[in-house]
C-alpha cells in the first residue's frame, strides 16, 4: 500500500503541464514498467531556473518528479549533477543515503519501495538526457 505522504507529494501539481517554453527538454520511458515522463527546463549555463513535467506513470514517479521540480531552481547545475549522480548510485548499490538537499526522497524511496527504484529515478534520468549528462 502507498503511504499517504507519497500521495500528498504526488498531488502537488504546481509544476505539472508543459508550456512549450524551454531551453532543454526530453522524454523517457521506463522499460521495466512503462512509466513515461516528458520534461522541460529553462536554464542558463550555471543554473536551472524552472522545470515542468507531464507523466503517464505510477505515483512514485509522480512524487519524485514533484520533489525534483520543487528543488531544482534552488541549486546550481554543478551541485545538482553531483547530487543526482549520487542518488542514481542507490540503484546500483541499494544504499539509501540521500544528499541532504534531497532528504525528502526518503519518503518516496525507502525499504518498502526500493524494488521500484527505476520509477523514482526516472525524472532524474530525464534531466540527464535533457542536459546530455553522462551516465
Amino acid at each position: 500500500m502507498i503511504d499517504n505522504k507519497i500521495i500528498k507529494i504526488a498531488s502537488n501539481t504546481k509544476f505539472v503541464g508543459l508550456k512549450n517554453q524551454f531551453t532543454h527538454k526530453s522524454s523517457l520511458r521506463n522499460s521495466l514498467c512503462g512509466d513515461f515522463i516528458k520534461v522541460e527546463f529553462i536554464a542558463n549555463k550555471s543554473k536551472i531556473k524552472s522545470m515542468r513535467y507531464e507523466t503517464e506513470s505510477c505515483i512514485l514517479c509522480e512524487a519524485s518528479a514533484s520533489l525534483l521540480a520543487n528543488k531544482i531552481n534552488k541549486l546550481s547545475l554543478s551541485e545538482l549533477k553531483i547530487d543526482l549522480m549520487n542518488i542514481k548510485k542507490i540503484k546500483a548499490n541499494r544504499n539509501l543515503n540521500f544528499p541532504l538537499k534531497f532528504k525528502e526522497l526518503k519518503l518516496v524511496l525507502n525499504k518498502k519501495t526500493l524494488k521500484r527504484v527505476n520509477c523514482v529515478i526516472l525524472p532524474m534520468e530525464a534531466l540527464f538526457k535533457a542536459f546530455k549528462i553522462g551516465k
